[in-house]
């Protein structure tokens, strides 16, 4: 029986997506076994992660500073905007390093069973980015689930009348599929392949 405090440790690994109950148990013992190198270089970096997080003002997306290092990077495509459901979606696109614009976290997906409609989202902001001037396409990048969709064509129809040309990601991902699930050949592949949307 381990001590209380090496159990919460455990409880709290265990709410990390991926990992149950045994894992939590197995990563944590791996961590005791090694405290003096990789548990001390995990409990600096969560300490200096916690207090430097922000939230990007201009994209949604996570980082130590604001605007984040993707929307600060000069040589990305300001007339490019991909949006996105959530923060994972955009790191895994942006992992496989084969779009060059910027992106638009909006934060969810519509979802009347749920209880998220159009304003718990960042869409708005979108709008705003649009109305704004100088976005020459925007790809939409929601999951090939039925909400996805549902967003996908909701946020298209709000940029109607705007000058922007309108793409999504080609239906090569699996029906159900979650964007931060793939592979990089399957992303590879469904950016080269977007399309109009409508």
């Amino acid at each position: 029986m381990a001590s209380q405090e090496i159990e919460a440790l455990s409880g709290a690994l265990a709410r990390l997506p991926g990992l149950g109950p045994r894992s939590a148990r197995r990563a944590v013992l791996w961590l005791i076994k090694r405290r003096e190198t990789a548990l001390v270089q995990l409990l600096e970096a969560l300490s200096a992660v916690q207090g430097a997080l922000v939230e990007c003002e201009a994209c949604g997306n996570v980082d130590t500073r604001s605007p984040c290092g993707i929307c600060a990077d000069p040589k990305r495509d300001q007339r490019q905007i991909c949006v996105v459901e959530e923060v994972a979606d955009l790191w895994a696109l942006d992992r496989a390093r084969l779009f060059q614009g910027r992106y638009h976290v909006l934060g969810g997906r519509l979802s009347a069973l749920d209880g998220v409609r159009p304003e718990d989202l960042a869409i708005g902001h979108l709008i705003e980015r649009v109305a704004q001037g100088g976005i020459d396409e925007v790809v939409l990048a929601t999951n090939a689930t039925l909400e996805g969709q549902t967003t996908a064509h909701y946020i298209a129809e709000r940029l109607e009348g705007h000058p922007v040309r309108l793409t999504q990601l080609a239906h090569g991902l699996p029906v159900g599929g979650e964007i931060d699930y793939l592979d990089e050949g399957t992303l590879a592949q469904a950016l080269r392949a977007r399309r109009p949307v409508g």
